[in-house]
This record gives structure tokens, sequence and C-alpha cells, in this order.
């Protein structure tokens, strides 16, 4: 099995990183410095749990979060982008989604899940639907952030 957080931090070099989680509670920035040398490439993130600090800190816009909800694709990719922003990072992700107990009132089930990139170049979102317990869809969730750093810079 890959180890990801190694495969992300080798990625990564040259560039720096910033996270924006909600979900996934700061999981991707702690696999992240789980490597060593890993202060070269990561910046720091924010674990932006619920909307006032998505809105305040990541400027993701109210009216978004009231149209789409927080876990959605237009979230995920303001988040990545206010992420890169606030922490003046080359490039970021972000993870937004529903670890359980139970769904949104946008109609997302638990295990919906979003992951969003933001760097120089483009900025988009993937929509993943993971299955297991809260801990198991957090797991999952990190996995595939880590993965997409991978997919970027290799």
């Amino acid at each position: 099995m890959t180890d990801w957080k190694m495969a992300a931090v080798a990625a990564l070099q040259g560039k720096t990183i910033a996270t924006a989680e909600s979900c996934t509670g700061g999981g991707v920035g702690q696999a992240l410095t789980s490597v060593p040398g890993s202060s070269a490439v990561f910046k720091g993130g924010i674990v932006s749990y619920c909307d006032e600090i998505k809105h305040k800190l990541l400027g993701v816009p109210e009216a978004m979060l009231q149209e789409f909800g927080a876990v959605s694709a237009p979230v995920a990719e303001a988040m990545a982008r206010g992420a890169k922003t606030a922490l003046g990072s080359d490039a970021a992700l972000s993870v937004t989604g529903l670890a359980g107990p139970g769904a949104d009132d946008f109609g997302n089930p638990v295990g919906t899940v979003f992951v969003g990139w933001s760097d120089e170049k483009c900025c988009f979102s993937r929509r993943y639907h993971f299955t297991g317990d809260r801990e198991e869809v957090r797991r999952q969730a990190i996995e595939k952030a880590l993965q997409l750093i991978v997919e970027q810079y290799s």
C-alpha cells in the first residue's frame, strides 16, 4: 500500500501547500506534518468546522454557503482559494463533507466529501462518497486529499 503522506511531501518539494479542513478536523495537516522535513513544504492549515469560520477566515461568501451548503463543490473551491491566499502558499487543498451521523439539508448523505484544490494554474474540486463509520469516512477523505497532492505535482 502506498504511503500517501510520504509521497505527498516528496511531490511537494520546491512548492508550499496550505490546508482548509472541515470534516477531517486537521487530519490532512497532521498527516503531512508526521513526515520528517514537511516544514519545508507545509505552511499551515485552517480548521473551519463551522460556516462562520469558512466565511471569516477563508472568505467563503455567506450567500454561497446559504445557496449550496458547506458540503458542495463551490464551497470546497472557495475554501482552497481562501487558504492559499490567507497562508501565502503555492497551492492549497480543502476538505468539506459529512462524516456522520446525519445527512445535511441539501440532500447530501453521510459519506459525501468534496476535496478542493487551488494553485497558480487552476481551481477545482472532486466529489466522493465514502462508506463506513465516521472515522472511516474521515480516513478515506484524508487519503484522497493526499493522493490529490501527488497527482498535481508528479
